[in-house]
């Protein structure tokens, strides 16, 4: 077995995007619930969501543009944008940058998603 060092964090939250305002919010005892804006919910029950916060990629609000180009996004459902985003913000903390292929096969990151691909399994 060998050992791993955790050395950089990342995190695309419904509370914010990054591990600073994430954690500042969670500190402040804020909920990541918030009333559902993003498509028509008339039809549902439930109106309420936990959704990451969109918008330019300051405050803490999530900008797929800033981690993905746009063609590419359209192949992919937003989680694959999400993990793309948080693995660049860990890689980015533990400031690794490796350069020769040697480094780059000996650098990892872990990705957990609470549920992903929805709109890919409904396709």
């Amino acid at each position: 077995m060998r050992r791993v060092v955790v050395t950089g964090l990342g995190m695309v939250s419904p509370l914010a995007c990054g591990v600073e305002p994430t954690w500042k919010r969670i500190l402040g005892g804020e909920s990541g619930a918030r009333k559902i804006e993003s498509f028509d919910v008339s039809d549902l029950t439930c109106k309420i969501a936990c959704q990451v916060p969109r918008g330019d990629g300051s405050g803490g609000t999530f900008n797929p543009d800033q981690w993905m180009e746009p063609k590419d996004q359209r192949k992919v459902d937003d989680f694959i944008i999400f993990a793309m985003c948080a693995a660049r913000q860990a890689l980015d903390d533990a400031d690794w940058h490796p350069a020769s292929e040697e480094e780059r096969c000996a650098t990892g990151t872990m990705i957990g998603s609470g549920i992903g691909g929805l709109s890919g399994i409904a396709d």
